[in-house]
């Protein structure tokens, strides 16, 4: 059963767990969170306040505990919570972790991950919602997943889009193809190997999402690669703490300008952390990083070092997870931790794939909606 203590000034509510669990709470974050029809409109779960309403000097006045906790606050109000939710929603904790972690919903991974690849079928994910919230629970929790099995015909990668989410159109168009040309605008349009790398550092807001769609695979090599850009970081960090701090405190500048009336600009740092230190995102392209400007004199040496560094570890077979798509095969990847690549391929044969890029909010939301779905069984 829970049980609470309430500091003398009514300030800090004490919720204690029946597992001995303690968390504090301060009066006016508990105004804010409160879940009555006056505080959330009951249809979509919107506040109906600002904080602008609530009493700077708000106190809680009196406790009541029973299945529910119930507050009365000093500016009269008398409201219930839910104590199993307020200690889910906890925020009295130990300071920031050490910079660079995974949230807790991801998993690092380097080239052992190949014998178990995250993948899911095309047809079952599309009519069972079970196997679709766990094959979108793969993408969060590894950054990326394959499809199997699915139809072999032009813009099919728009089919896999439409399981979760929109997509997102860009001055490549709704989707673009990935095979050799002549003269091509971009090198992915070549037979030339690529650098494990994330796709559009030029632009902000980054495609979160990019999905890669197998519609012929006959050349001599083309295997796909991917690499967890937050495990190479962390493997950064730990091995040298200062080179870290440099990537991660930094902007680099990426820029594209390969089509007439097209020039895309964006000043990110190669390590991109939240306020709290976590792993926020990863932006490294090589063909698209433009004169780096935004670093000290004294530091630009230790800066080139440490990215350096970093693609060195990027680069370590012992990161990478490699398949060959075979047609009707699909894979998709978190844009802002994965880094994807391509080996070489000769001109015997034919490689046809289509591309297109869509926003993970889309794909979070439809996961929590069946996730939510599950729990209310």
């Amino acid at each position: 059963m829970f049980s609470y203590s309430l500091s003398p000034d009514g300030d800090v509510l004490t919720l204690t767990a029946p597992d001995g669990t303690c968390s504090r709470f301060h009066a006016v974050w508990l105004r804010d969170n409160a879940w009555d029809v006056t505080t959330r409109a009951p249809s979509n779960g919107q506040r109906l306040i600002a904080l602008r309403d609530i009493p700077a000097d708000l106190r809680v006045s009196k406790v009541n505990m029973s299945d529910t906790l119930t507050l009365e606050f000093s500016s009269d109000e008398r409201i219930a919570y839910d104590p199993a939710w307020l200690m889910r929603h906890s925020y009295d904790r130990d300071a920031a972790p050490a910079p660079g972690q995974f949230d807790p919903h991801q998993e690092g991974w380097d080239a052992g991950l190949s014998k178990a690849l995250p993948t899911a079928d095309f047809a079952t994910v599309g009519r069972e919602p079970a196997a679709l919230r766990d094959w979108l629970a793969a993408i969060r929790r590894y950054g990326f997943a394959k499809l199997t099995g699915g139809p072999v015909e032009p813009e099919a990668l728009l089919q896999v889009a439409a399981l979760f989410g929109y997509v997102r159109e860009t001055n490549y168009g709704t989707y673009f193809e990935v095979r050799t040309e002549v003269n091509p605008t971009n090198l992915a349009y070549t037979g030339l190997g690529l650098q494990a790398h994330t796709d559009n550092p030029y632009r902000d807001p980054v495609p979160t999402l990019q999905i890669l769609y197998c519609l012929e695979n006959s050349a001599q090599g083309g295997e796909n690669m991917v690499v967890d850009g937050f495990k190479a970081a962390q493997r950064l960090r730990d091995e040298d703490s200062e080179a870290f701090a440099l990537l991660s405190s930094h902007c680099a500048t990426f820029e594209y300008a390969g089509e007439a009336g097209v020039r895309l600009t964006a000043r990110r740092p190669m390590i991109e952390l939240a306020p709290d230190g976590a792993l926020q995102a990863i932006r490294f392209n090589n063909r698209s990083t433009a004169a780096i400007t935004d670093v000290p004199f004294d530091k630009m040496a230790g800066y080139y070092a440490a990215y350096r560094r970093l693609g060195e570890i990027i680069d370590d077979p012992a990161m990478e997870v490699t398949f060959k798509l075979q047609p009707g095969e699909s894979f998709i990847v978190d844009n802002t931790r994965v880094l994807h690549a391509r080996k070489g391929y000769s001109g015997a044969g034919h490689r046809w794939l289509q591309g297109c890029y869509a926003d993970k909010d889309g794909l979070l939301s439809t996961l929590s909606a069946l996730e939510h779905a599950r729990a209310a069984e």
